[in-house]
Order: structure tokens, then C-alpha cells, then sequence
């Protein structure tokens, strides 16, 4: 591995402006870490890019040599794939630059940035870009995987509001897709994942919004199973201003959790309301009518707050294993599931998250983006969470059980950035009838599959071996 990387590091180091960082380097091994913990890899180079030319440079060497190459911004990849052993990353975080046209309602940002850094620029603007939940998350790979959040019912999801992308492509040329430029690879890129290169700016929507209604509550465990059958029926009417979660789960023992219910199965629910807060209590009063009355609360509150309310339920190195799914509707005998699960969860930290999509993201058309099932609103995720290596089984072993005694009653399809690195036999599934265009835009732009560390459509050449790949560079 040192040789790769000092041999790398020689083809690089002139004219790189960013940071080449090899192990042994003061700040390796700081910089090898990434957000799940269940992943201790060791690249032979850290590429930390300084702008577009650094990308294309790093990616142009990589494939000169054959070299098993990740791409990271914020390293939250479920399923490891922002690091690899004996390879190089390539680190975008140092491009994090934001600019905000708040007359258009539009912005740009760097292929770096976390979602944190976007909220903070549009903000200041009293706008905001649709994403994800948690600020330290990379918005690039949260995007290119569709991008639900808070928001998704009022606004779309995140790739529904990309106006177009610059990327640097596996033959290191740099390319925009939008709607007419590079249509196809436009269409791929909005859900598609990495598979297609590196993106180094995103252009995007921005809409209106600086406050929401909060509304949390626990249902206690004999009040879960006729809260589900409500939620299920109740979201089918809702409008798109109301946003609710529910997650099953074990209360955490604080002193904002009633003490009869720590450390016992709950629905926690949390709703988020867009709309004049006199228009939405009707909602989020009955929605919460199940709770035990001692863990109610509805305030308003900002965007910024909302967006970084769950930064402390999932930090860095914590280890996380999921597996997710949709359903068309949420049948009874899969309800029994759930609620026999929830008193063997594992880890007070483990949950059964559900969601409703529905509202605008399901009134974008199916061939539109290359994003997966839209018609089946309801999404499960089965969430592990946990510090220790030696509850890794226990964890990994719920979260499987679980899911293949529900997988039976669930629509096929699954959203990738939900997915772990141990699911490439989903991948088609996840594309269904999108998947032979899929193949076609990645045997375009990455014949070779040099972009393959990520939920990976493989281009289409019957003798390609995944494993075995000698990149020729190209030429530009």
C-alpha cells in the first residue's frame, strides 16, 4: 500500500493544490475516519481536493494506475462507501463554497458542502434547499441518491429541485447536465448515486421558509398498535405541510421522558408543520391525541433548529447498519411484526423508522428522474445503531431478522442512500422499470466502472469483472 500511495503521490504532488495526505502524515489519520464506525479502512492516499482541477487531476492519475478510488464530502455513506483499503479518496471538503441568488431563488454549492453549509447561506435569505436531517451530512451523496428530509412533502425531494450539475466524468473531462445539456446523464444523476462521477457544484431551487411547527409526543407501548392504524389512514388525507415520523423504538432515559416510559417500547413521533401555525393545530393536536400528555410539546421553532435537532442522535463513529423498503399500505399482520420487534430491539439507539412520502414528490412523474418507487408512500427503515464491535451480531442479526419477515409485504424497490453495503443484489430493484436506461447512461459515461464504490449499476460488458479493473487513462 505505501508504494501505491507514494507512487500516486509523485504523479500528483506538482500540480496539486489541495492536500495529498499518505499514512503516516499527522493529519492521515484524523482524515481516514468517516461517519460509520463499522468501517476502519486505510486509503494509501487522501486526496483533498482544492477546486475542479484537483478532481480531474486525482481522477486522471487514479485511472492511469488501476487504483480502487471513493469519493467523499461528508462520509456519512450507510454503507462505508466514502473510504476503501489500499485505494485513494478523494476528499471534497474543502470545497464548500455557497452562493445564494435570493431575488431568483436559486444557489449554487460546492460539491463539498454539508448540509449545514447550504442552511446557513440560504437562511440568511430566508430561503431553503429541501434535504436531508442531519447538518453534518454530505449534501453531494445525499442528493445524488434522492434526498428526503423534512421537507420532502412540501417542496420534493432534494434531486427534484437540482437545476443542474457539473461533474468531472471517470475520463477526468469536466461535463454539465441539465435539462438540455447532457439530458440523459441529467436524468441519471437525479437519484442515481455516485455511479456517474464526481459532481462539483450543484445549481438548485430554493423556496421560501424560515420557522416550522415542532411537535413531538411518545405513545406508550399499549397505544403503538392503534396509533399506526390512525397514522396510516390519517397521512393518506394530509396535507403537504404536514411532515410526520414516527419511530419505534426504546425511550431514552432523560429527564424530558416521563419517567414511566424510560427505557420501555414507544412511538416517538415528530411532526413538522410548514404552514401558518393557527392553520396546522387541528393536525398536530390530533396526531398527537395518543401520546402520554407528560411528553407533548408543539413550539415554533427555526429552520436552522430543525435542521440540527438530530446531529446529537447520530455522530461520527457511532456503528450504523439499515436495511429499508416501501410499502403500498401497511397491512396489519406487518403492524404485528413491528410491535413484537420493538421489545427486542438491541440497542436503546436501534429504532423502526416509518415515513410517509406522498405530497409533491409523489406528483413528479416516474420516467422524470431515475429516483426509485414513488408510488408506494409508505417507507421503512430499520435502523441499528450502536458503540461497541462486540454487539455487532446482535444488531446486524435484528435488523435482518426483521426485515425478511416484513420484506414479503412490501412493494419491491428501495431508496439506495437507505441502503448497506451488503444489498448489490437490490440495486436493480431499487431502479425497476428505469434500470436498462440506467445501464445505458453508466455504460456511456463509465464504461469501465471506475465509479463503483457506491450502489453500483454496472455498465454493460459481459466479460467486465468488478474486481478486476485496469483503467487506461484518456486522453482530453
Amino acid at each position: 500500500m505505501a508504494e501505491v500511495g507514494e507512487e500516486l503521490y509523485s504523479s500528483l504532488h506538482g500540480r496539486f493544490k489541495g492536500d495529498l495526505l499518505l499514512p503516516g502524515d499527522a493529519t492521515y489519520e484524523a482524515s481516514r475516519c468517516i461517519w460509520n464506525g463499522m468501517f476502519d479502512r486505510r486509503p494509501a492516499l487522501i486526496a483533498c481536493c482544492a477546486d475542479v482541477s484537483d478532481v480531474q487531476n486525482a481522477i486522471r492519475a487514479a485511472s492511469a494506475a488501476g487504483l480502487l478510488t471513493a469519493v467523499r464530502c461528508g462520509g456519512h455513506s450507510l454503507a462505508g462507501f466514502s473510504t476503501c483499503d489500499g485505494g485513494m479518496v478523494i476528499d471534497l471538503s474543502r470545497m464548500r463554497q455557497v452562493t445564494v441568488d435570493s431575488e431568483a431563488r436559486r444557489a449554487r454549492f460546492a460539491g463539498g458542502c454539508l448540509l449545514g453549509s447550504i442552511d446557513t447561506a440560504t437562511q440568511k435569505a430566508g430561503l431553503v434547499f429541501p434535504s436531508g436531517v442531519v447538518s453534518h451530512t454530505g449534501a453531494g451523496g445525499l442528493v445524488l441518491g434522492g434526498g428526503t428530509g423534512w421537507l420532502t412533502r412540501k417542496f420534493g425531494l432534494s434531486c427534484d429541485n437540482v437545476e443542474a450539475f457539473t461533474l468531472v466524468a471517470a475520463d477526468g473531462s469536466l461535463l454539465r447536465a441539465d435539462s438540455t445539456t447532457n439530458a440523459d446523464l441529467f436524468w441519471a444523476l437525479r437519484g442515481g448515486g455516485g455511479n456517474f462521477g464526481v459532481v462539483t457544484e450543484f445549481e438548485v431551487k430554493l423556496h421560501p421558509l424560515r420557522s416550522v411547527v415542532l411537535a413531538e409526543g411518545l405513545c406508550p407501548e399499549p397505544g403503538i398498535r392503534p396509533l399506526l392504524e390512525f397514522w396510516r389512514d390519517f397521512m393518506a388525507e394530509a396535507p403537504p405541510d404536514l411532515k410526520w415520523n414516527i419511530n419505534l423504538r426504546l425511550a431514552a432515559h432523560k429527564e424530558n421522558v416521563p419517567a414511566e416510559l424510560r427505557g420501555c417500547p414507544v412511538a416517538s413521533n415528530s411532526l413538522v408543520w410548514t404552514g401558518s401555525p393557527e392553520s396546522g393545530r387541528k393536525y398536530l393536536e390530533r396526531a398527537l391525541s395518543l401520546s402520554s400528555p407528560g411528553s407533548v410539546s408543539s413550539n415554533v421553532v427555526s429552520f436552522m433548529t430543525l435542521q440540527t435537532m438530530a446531529d446529537s442522535d447520530f455522530p461520527h463513529r457511532r456503528r450504523y447498519y439499515t436495511k429499508s423498503g416501501y410499502f403500498t399500505y401497511l397491512d396489519d399482520a406487518s403492524l404485528d411484526l413491528m410491535m413484537e420487534a420493538v421489545a427486542e430491539i438491541p440497542s436503546p439507539d436501534t429504532m423502526i423508522e416509518l415515513a410517509y412520502l406522498g405530497g409533491v414528490a409523489s406528483q413528479v412523474a416516474a420516467d422524470e428522474t431515475s429516483f426509485g418507487d414513488r408510488s408506494a408512500p409508505f417507507v421503512l427503515t430499520l435502523l441499528a445503531n450502536w458503540s461497541e464491535a462486540s454487539a455487532d451480531a446482535d444488531n446486524i442479526s435484528w435488523v435482518r431478522g426483521l426485515f425478511n419477515k416484513l420484506r414479503p409485504a412490501m412493494k419491491p424497490g428501495v431508496y439506495v442512500n437507505f441502503m448497506s453495503g451488503d444489498e448489490q443484489d437490490r440495486v436493480p430493484e431499487a431502479y425497476r422499470e428505469r434500470w436498462e436506461r440506467m445501464v445505458a447512461v453508466k455504460s456511456h459515461y463509465d464504461p469501465r466502472n471506475f465509479f463503483r464504490l457506491n450502489q453500483n449499476v454496472q455498465p454493460r460488458n459481459p466479460n467486465f469483472q468488478v474486481a478486476e479493473i485496469n483503467i487506461a487513462a484518456k486522453k482530453v
